[in-house]
């Protein structure tokens, strides 16, 4: 039987599942604890799953577009935060105190991986150029997003001794793991490629199990009867206006820089993403407990949106003759 068109794709309906499942059955004490230590586990695996992933030879290709990887990362560092700050005004008018403070968050994040490679390749772009670009651009988010969390979203208030206890932290996490996995990439690589449904499980899966403890810590504080639905579509909506400002920007910039059609798809796939496998677990390392699920409601939002955009982008840029 054909799935019907209307349907969203299997990851998104898990994550609705796991948003449900914590609404109506949220981990506590014990419980809560175990799964704690199982999503930090989970986590660990899966940015070492990345580093064992990554090619060399892929990232040696793509080192020398210098300038492509600049404007990414300034789409991704600069505009982005700035896009939020222009915005602040109606963030607070339209939304809660606490997801203005996550659409913030939200633009602080570093691009994604595999949907900026997957959508790059879907649209005839420069591949090689675009694994340099996210990878690295969720490698620069380990230091940069502290501090811009810092300054933008809650000045002061980064939990622990500052932002660079909190720098210290999320290398532990995430880039510990991806620096092992690199390391072991010339043994075990091969077989990551091999087992890539493998890998996108626990990948996945990672995300979910990380979904589910912050929203069971979010419900505990009454997340839904501080979310209603109207402020929902509310968010949805800016969240489609901030991915398509991004949208358009790094298009004409692109343009205007004189780059390649195949480097214009690369800018404008990794300079438009912000990575939900990243600031799941920045989140939980930035922020307390009960209000991680409020902050990762808009990085969930704008994550479903992106993909069902740029899926359609992509095919655009694809259909191009050769």
């Amino acid at each position: 039987m054909q799935r019907p068109r209307f349907l969203p794709d299997d990851f998104t309906l898990a994550l609705l599942a796991v948003v449900t499942l914590a609404s109506v059955w949220p981990a506590q004490g014990a419980v809560a604890q175990a799964f704690e230590w199982i999503t930090t586990a989970a986590i660990a695996l899966l940015f070492f799953m990345h580093g064992a992933k990554l090619s060399r030879s892929a990232v040696l290709a793509g080192l020398g577009h210098w300038r492509l990887h600049l404007l990414v990362v300034a789409l991704t560092f600069v505009l982005f935060p700035v896009l939020g700050l222009l915005l602040k005004p109606v963030l607070v008018w339209s939304l809660s105190p606490e997801l203005a403070l996550g659409m913030l968050f939200l633009c602080t994040l570093p691009a994604t991986v595999q949907s900026a490679i997957a959508f790059t390749a879907m649209g005839r772009g420069n591949v090689a150029a675009a694994v340099c670009s996210a990878s690295a651009s969720s490698l620069i988010g380990v230091f940069v997003t502290p501090f811009l969390v810092s300054w933008l979203v809650v000045p002061g208030g980064v939990s622990g001794a500052g932002a660079w206890d909190a720098v210290i932290r999320i290398m532990e996490q995430l880039l510990l793991p991806f620096v092992l996995g690199q390391l072991a990439q010339p043994w075990i690589g091969g077989w990551v490629k091999r087992h890539a449904v493998a890998v996108r499980r626990v990948d996945q899966s990672s995300i979910l199990l990380v979904v589910y403890t912050a929203f069971s810590a979010a419900v505990m504080e009454g997340l839904w009867s501080r979310v209603p639905w109207p402020m929902l579509l509310a968010l949805g909506l800016v969240c489609t206006v901030l991915l398509v400002l991004v949208l358009l920007i790094s298009t004409w910039a692109s343009r205007r820089l004189g780059f390649s059609k195949e480097d214009e798809v690369t800018i404008v796939f990794c300079g438009s993403k912000k990575s939900l496998a990243s600031g799941v677990p920045m989140a939980k390392v930035l922020f307390a407990a009960p209000v991680v699920g409020m902050m990762l409601l808009p990085v969930m939002v704008f994550h479903q949106i992106q993909l069902m955009v740029c899926a359609v982008m992509a095919q655009r840029y694809g259909r191009r003759p050769e």
